[in-house]
């Protein structure tokens, strides 16, 4: 049996960083990446053979649990009839019309592989269909890698981005727009500045990237009267939040506080497919008769609508919407969260969280942020003590301050108990060790 560090060495060697996915390799906490041998319901095994209580989920699509036996028994069954064909199944139809069914703003949906050709397709499609350049993203939303897209704020308001990632050139995001989160004023003078060439804003409603925030009712209540003025679509990047934090997204969300409430695109991703690669990008059939075939906004994807995903998809979108699910979902992620945070206050220790369905954040910070720059300004070392910590009591969080958790339908009480009590214990330690360190 090889140990994560053997098997962490042997990757370096052929894998750059040793990882498939940057924020794998543990490099914002420290130490070794675990590498998993195999998962079942709540929880993973590492190759070592230790068990952990799992709180990514695949970074989300697993909202029932590893190995479901309805999503295992519908994968099993499309594997025979074939990987994949290059051509339409009546499976792709079923699962356009399950989540046109489910979101209400939504009346098509072209199926892809991966959340970030869901969100690079659908700027692509907003700027065909406006027949403008300018796009408008929010500091610490993250919408895939596509270059467009991989740019941060400057300095001072309304500021244009610059790439964050080498290999971007400046020219390419000439175009996008950076602003702060959940700041209007800002909202006011990009639109004001910039209103009859913005061809769409795209948001994270509750941004997982930053850990857990919420985007505020004035604040979204104001975007989207910003985009009805001003011709401009309000595209919901619902990759993570999406049959997430409610069946209907956190777009229902939203709409049950704000009146008549709804985005012209949607972005969706992780759930849809159950585990497999596959997402998904609609809007309304005006707008989505602008793409190939019909229209002239080009896109296309050799395993787009793969019947074996589309398949574990349809299988989980069947079991969320079972009556009663998302209560059952909700208030076990709200009973982690305030366990944790309960266990933080007893420790002395300050801490904040919040949850939505399935998904929940936590700061050590004596309030939730509301923007990137406060997230920034939490205590990133505490959180990496505590993520080690956990991890040794075999609690597995996502391994930085900056990503939200998942838990899943999978996890009882008994593993909200387990891992408050393990909380408890690290938070006690940490509290006693701070005197220490000065």
């Amino acid at each position: 049996m090889s140990t994560n560090e053997e098997l962490f060495a042997r990757a370096q060697r052929v894998i750059p960083g040793g990882v498939n996915s940057p924020v794998r390799a543990f490099r914002a906490v420290g130490g070794t990446p675990r590498f998993i041998r195999r998962a079942q319901g709540p929880h993973i095994w590492d190759a070592e053979g230790r068990k952990y209580i799992d709180y990514i989920g695949s970074w989300g699509p697993m909202i029932l649990g590893h190995g479901h036996p309805a999503v295992l028994e519908a994968v099993q069954k499309a594997a025979l009839d074939g990987f994949s064909f290059g051509a339409p199944t009546e499976r792709e139809i079923e699962l356009a019309e399950a989540i046109i069914g489910l979101v209400p703003s939504v009346e098509q949906v072209r199926l892809v592989s991966s959340g970030t050709e869901a969100g690079m397709s659908a700027i692509r499609l907003a700027r065909g269909a406006t027949g403008r350049s300018k796009i408008v993203k929010f500091e610490g939303c993250y919408h895939g890698h596509a270059d467009a897209l991989l740019v941060k704020a400057g300095s001072g308001l309304a500021t244009f981005g610059h790439p964050t990632s080498a290999g971007v050139p400046p020219e390419v995001v000439q175009h996008t727009l950076v602003l702060e989160y959940n700041n209007v004023a800002q909202l006011e003078e990009a639109f004001a500045k910039h209103g009859p060439q913005i061809a769409c804003v795209m948001i994270e409603p509750i941004a997982g990237n930053m850990n857990f925030v919420r985007a505020s009712v004035p604040f979204m209540k104001r975007l989207r009267e910003l985009c009805t003025a001003h011709g401009a679509l309000l595209a919901f990047d619902e990759v993570m939040t999406g049959f997430r934090v409610a069946l209907g997204g956190a777009q229902s969300v939203y709409a049950r506080l704000i009146p008549g409430f709804r985005p012209d695109m949607s972005v969706f991703g992780k759930v849809i497919g159950g585990g497999m690669p596959l997402a998904a990008f609609g809007s309304t059939k005006d707008v989505m008769s602008q793409l190939a075939p019909l229209g002239p906004v080009y896109q296309a994807g050799t395993l787009s609508g793969n019947p074996v995903a589309t398949a574990c998809g349809l299988a989980t979108l069947r079991e969320i919407s079972k009556p009663g699910f998302f209560d059952t979902l909700s208030a076990r992620t709200r009973s982690l969260v305030e366990g944790l945070t309960a266990a933080a206050r007893q420790a002395g220790v300050p801490m904040v969280g919040d949850s939505e369905g399935g998904m929940f954040g936590f700061f050590f910070s004596d309030a939730l942020p509301q923007n990137y720059g406060v997230v920034m300004a939490t205590d990133k070392e505490r959180f990496n003590r505590f993520f080690h910590a956990m991890l040794d009591r075999g609690v597995y969080l996502a391994p930085a301050l900056y990503e939200a958790g998942f838990v899943s339908a999978a996890h009882t009480g008994d593993e909200i108990v387990a891992t408050v009590a393990a909380a408890a214990e690290a938070l006690a330690a940490e509290a006693a060790a701070a005197p220490k360190r000065g």
